[in-house]
């Protein structure tokens, strides 16, 4: 084997089995950060030894073995004394036997709920599931959650030292126990799939697979915990927006908007399953933010079906939407919604009430939102201004280019 297929075979090993590998040697550890670093060490050794030996028959037991080793040989390092020596003897005793049980148990959801512990602060829990469970690196999740990538790694720090202080148990909790970290928890997977979603084309495989990874997460959580109207909510919002990936491009990989899509190319089982959990999740009588979310695909996939002009609908389900789950974005989106049914100039008042928010400055979708509005009111200097803005943001080439040709149309 080459060095750049076991890279490759590498990389998707890591893809695949990541969040696994890192659940199984922290519920035995209670150390998140010992089992990334023991983990980070094994994909080195893969790339070092797979080229000369070959890929393993088994690569995700084969790293699970490197790590295993490499978690005892640091807690060696760390304690000397015979207290420190009996208890590295019951931890290597103890992955060792859990090693040779039938296959690699799935323990991420535990993983999941420990991130989502009381003890660890709540504004860094959601963060802290992406990146133990799901591998994204710090610069990835602080700019999911609008934060410094120096301040959101300390933060990430800190939360699995707690984890490790703490003795935070590795487990699905009661029913009773839920409340807050469930949410957390769904925050997390709503947060993996945006990631995923960000590669419009489908071609970036590492975040291709975050959002199939993100919907099989949350299949594992419903199934768990088959009552939890928002976890259901949830997986159909995802399920709606996944099934619209193949129309979100055209045949040259342009750009595609919701409004333009051909509504043949998308998954109608995909759809109908996101309806069908939708409706259920309503049945349960405990409305929130992801069912709202899934409502609203469901409204806009309707419209473009039927041609049907629903904002009045629209615009009370994103009313509904700020009254629990307040942000930016929501607003943006409400303020778009509202200048489709009231025109672009009631939209226009309400972005520059969001411009107060000195989060929004950076923010692309800000940006072309104005730009699309203050064409739309025949503002076309400001409006080229708002579209170089937004371009400037923009990292998809795709999505560049459909914002340089939409810039381009303006009169002077």
């Amino acid at each position: 084997m080459g060095d750049e297929q076991a890279r490759k075979t590498a990389e998707a090993v890591a893809r695949r089995s990541y969040g696994k590998l890192v659940a199984f040697l922290a519920a035995r550890t209670r150390d998140v950060a010992a089992a990334e670093d023991a983990l980070s060490e094994a994909f080195a050794a893969a790339l070092a030894d797979w080229p000369v030996r070959g890929c393993p028959a088994n690569p995700e037991a084969w790293l699970l073995t490197v790590a295993r080793r490499k978690t005892i040989d640091m807690y060696r390092g760390r304690k000397r004394d015979e207290i420190a020596s009996e208890e590295i003897r019951v931890m290597a005793n103890g992955l060792e036997a859990a090693e040779m049980e039938a296959g690699i148990p799935d323990e991420r959801l535990a993983l999941m709920f420990a991130c989502a512990h009381p003890a660890i602060e709540a504004s860094v829990r959601s963060p802290l599931i992406l990146q133990v469970v799901l591998g994204l690196d710090a610069k990835k999740v602080a700019s999911a959650f609008l934060m410094s990538p120096a301040a959101m790694s300390k933060r990430l720090v800190r939360a699995k030292e707690k984890i490790r202080q703490a003795a935070i148990p590795f487990r699905v909790p009661e029913h009773e126990e839920l409340g807050e970290r469930l949410d957390a928890v769904l925050d997390a997977i709503y947060g993996a799939f945006a990631e995923g979603w960000t590669d419009g084309a489908g071609m970036d495989s590492v975040r291709r697979d975050l959002a199939e990874e993100a919907i099989y997460l949350c299949r594992v959580v419903t199934e768990l915990l088959p009552s939890e109207p928002e976890a259901l909510g949830l997986l159909a919002l995802m399920l709606h927006a996944q099934a619209r990936r193949r129309a979100r491009r055209g045949v040259q990989g342009e750009y595609v908007p919701l409004a333009e899509q051909d509504a043949a190319l998308w998954d109608s089982a995909m759809i109908d399953e996101a309806e069908a959990l939708l409706r259920r999740a309503s049945g349960m009588g405990a409305v929130g933010r992801y069912q709202l979310e899934s409502a609203l695909q469901s409204a806009h996939m309707h419209r473009r079906w039927t041609g049907e002009k629903n904002w009045v609908d629209v615009v009370l389900l994103y009313d509904a939407l700020m009254e629990v789950a307040a942000s930016p974005v929501m607003a943006i989106n409400r303020a778009l919604a509202i200048a489709e049914k009231d025109g672009a100039g009631a939209g226009l008042d309400l972005l520059r009430e969001i411009a107060m928010d000195a989060r929004v400055t950076e923010y692309q979708p800000y940006w072309a939102a104005r730009a699309e509005l203050l064409a739309r009111a025949g503002t076309h200097a400001e409006a080229r201004e708002a579209y170089e803005m937004a371009i400037g943001l923009e990292h998809d080439p795709a999505v560049r280019r459909w914002l340089q040709q939409r810039q381009a149309a303006l009169t002077n």
